[in-house]
């Protein structure tokens, strides 16, 4: 994907960090995008619960980071999420302002997920999509700031630091969301244990 970008800059408009990303970190900046691409589509598949803006605030949070190809790969991270948050956040905003007025109540049904069966055993695919299906509701059901602080720091794996970046708060901030979501979600996942 940057590829084709840098491909497109004539070499007399690229900056000093486009050029460094040209020759090595173009080749990285799209491995760190590939590999974190379904991860991203999960976390703004939960914030946004449609599908299609999904992939919209993905494409447009990795779009944003061909920007930042400069800075040491141990900032991207923080940093794509943090895009990314801020993606799904607009797009919640713009639906929400848009929904108000012009929808009328029924038409706020939840979209279902279509889920493909290409494993090779069907029950064993069916509980993890049970499972994922239970866990995503009651994420869904979480308030955002610690639905965003659980996914980064449980599901991504991110530290404390990042995290804080990424969400725009406090570290301290941050363990406190984490703290009141694994909360909420053993009291909302008891009987499935």
């Amino acid at each position: 994907m940057l590829q084709a970008v840098i491909a497109t800059t004539p070499p007399d408009e690229l900056r000093p960090a486009d050029a460094a990303a040209a020759t090595g970190g173009a080749a990285s900046l799209d491995r760190f995008l590939e590999d974190i691409g379904p991860r991203a589509f999960r976390f703004a598949e939960l914030g946004l619960r449609h599908r299609e803006d999904a992939l919209d605030a993905v494409q447009e949070a990795m779009l944003r980071m061909v920007g930042y190809a400069g800075r040491p790969a141990g900032e991207w991270p923080a940093l794509f999420w943090s895009i990314l948050r801020t993606r799904v956040v607009d797009a919640q905003r713009r639906r929400g302002f848009r929904m108000r007025w012009m929808l009328p109540a029924a038409a706020h049904a939840e979209e279902g997920v279509d889920w493909a069966d290409d494993a090779p055993d069907p029950s064993r695919s069916h509980d993890g999509r049970e499972a994922w299906a239970r866990l995503s509701d009651a994420l869904a059901k979480l308030p955002r700031r610690q639905r965003e602080a659980f996914t980064l720091r449980v599901l991504e794996e991110l530290d404390v630091a990042d995290t804080a970046r990424a969400m725009g708060c406090s570290e301290g901030s941050v363990k406190t969301h984490l703290s009141r979501a694994r909360e909420a979600l053993q009291r909302q996942l008891e009987d499935w244990r």
